[in-house]
């Protein structure tokens, strides 16, 4: 008796088979968002920041400020969530009125803000983001770009009860 000849073949069938029965079994299941932590507020992200920043469509063209808005524990997306959103622009510095404005979530949790193109400030060129509504802990976001020459940058809220 002969046994058979065992090849590569062989051997990644029977891998596959096997992470599907794990798989099956839930052994490799994903992360529970339930463990989604709230997002901390950044230093500095609270500088120049404006209580009350009016709701708008845009703030310019050319450059993009997005990102999403979850729950804290479940993931949960949250819509009609009040970002506030300023920046260092080629309009004028953070104190610019022209480079505040608030803009609300959507369905899936996400906004998205065009500006003026971002302009270093302080060396580094970044935007300012926040939550202060009320409902969930008040969060101050300030995400650098890694070049002043990006057209993007994307920052994301947990939000945890207040």
């Amino acid at each position: 008796m002969s046994l058979p000849l065992l090849d590569r073949r062989f051997f990644l069938a029977g891998a596959g088979a096997a992470g599907a029965v794990l798989a099956q079994g839930g052994l490799l299941s994903p992360a529970r968002a339930s463990d989604l932590a709230p997002t901390q507020t950044m230093r500095g992200g609270s500088n120049n920041y404006r209580p009350g920043a009016p709701l708008v469509e845009r703030l310019g063209t050319g450059f993009l400020v997005s990102g999403t808005v979850r729950r804290a524990g479940d993931g949960a997306p949250l819509e009609g969530v009040r970002v506030q959103i300023w920046a260092a622009t080629v309009l004028g510095g953070e104190r610019d009125p022209r480079n505040h404005g608030s803009v609300l979530t959507g369905p899936d949790g996400t906004f998205r803000l065009e500006t003026e193109q971002i302009v270093p400030n302080f060396g580094q060129p970044h935007a300012h983001l926040a939550y202060d509504d009320g409902a969930y802990r008040t969060v101050f976001l300030r995400p650098v770009m890694g070049s002043a020459s990006d057209t993007s940058v994307s920052a994301d809220f947990v939000l945890a009860p207040a």
